[in-house]
């Protein structure tokens, strides 16, 4: 695992040595699937039309993939290793497909400037961009229970979220908008002050951003003491990591669109502390 989870598809517990053996080389590969994914989306000098296009080539070799015909070719390390996975373990291809929805989403709206109107649009994002990861884990392990599946969306909406209150200050700049329009509009937040030094209101905005994704992830956090073994300790961990985010955001003030609060190394024993507390 990338000790301590940190951001975006990093969040995810990924082939860790906590991971049992068996599974690792699974887990590494709806990892390599995503992130490969997300590179075409967000990576390189490319107009937004060519990375459309190669979104689209790429959901055409999922499609290869889980028909069991003859991929395109141009992502072969992706592909010829997610057709067995999918074969072995029966994985919801729909998932799969959901993630590059969202990441062809994310383009768009990047092109065309858009922004969410309402936080409901914004969480309806969250639910093909980051709970599909939570979904397709759970499933490697065969845990199918709805009330499982439930806590896993929270935990991992949870963790797209503190990502993008994390990343104002990297976003931003980029023309990524995630506050909706609703929630500036209610603060009386305009864009330049998420752009300078900012105001109280941009603060208190962020504030009620950084209390909804905590009040989601505990919420989803009794999965974590649920799940035996090391799955259970995986997720400890991965919801320790998100709340400590949280809390490095709060200890500036919640004034992210200023600098990007960070996990670093000697946060570890915290984390394991806190996760060992869980139980």
């Amino acid at each position: 695992m990338q000790a301590p989870p940190v951001t975006h598809y990093e969040n995810f517990p990924v082939a860790s040595w906590l991971c049992p053996p068996h599974l690792r080389a699974p887990i590494a590969t709806i990892y390599h699937f995503a992130r490969t994914a997300d590179d075409l989306a967000d990576e390189g000098d490319v107009t937004p039309a060519q990375r459309l296009q190669a979104l689209h080539a790429y959901a055409g070799d999922l499609a290869a993939c889980a028909a069991g015909t003859v991929h395109s070719g141009r992502w072969p390390v992706v592909f010829d290793a997610l057709g067995p996975v999918i074969r072995q373990f029966a994985l919801p291809v729909p998932l799969l497909a959901d993630l590059l929805d969202a990441f062809q989403q994310d383009v768009r709206h990047t092109a065309e400037g858009r922004r969410y109107d309402s936080d409901a649009e914004l969480l309806d994002y969250c639910s093909r961009s980051a709970n599909p990861i939570g979904r397709l884990l759970l499933h490697l392990y065969a845990v199918h229970d709805e009330q499982s599946l439930q806590q896993s969306d929270q935990i991992c909406s949870a963790l797209q979220l503190i990502n993008f209150w994390q990343d104002l200050s990297v976003d931003i700049p980029r023309q990524r908008w995630y506050p909706s329009r609703a929630a500036m509009q209610q603060h009386g937040v305009l864009d330049a002050d998420l752009q300078g030094q900012g105001n109280p209101r941009a603060a208190q905005m962020v504030q009620g951003y950084c209390q909804q994704a905590r009040a989601r992830m505990l919420a989803g956090a009794p999965l974590a003491t649920r799940l035996p073994g090391r799955i259970g300790w995986e997720l400890r961990l991965v919801v320790q990591g998100g709340l400590r985010i949280l809390d490095k955001i709060e200890a500036i003030g919640f004034a992210s669109w200023r600098q990007r609060p960070r996990l670093v190394w000697y946060d570890l024993p915290l984390l394991l502390w806190r996760a060992w507390r869980m139980a």
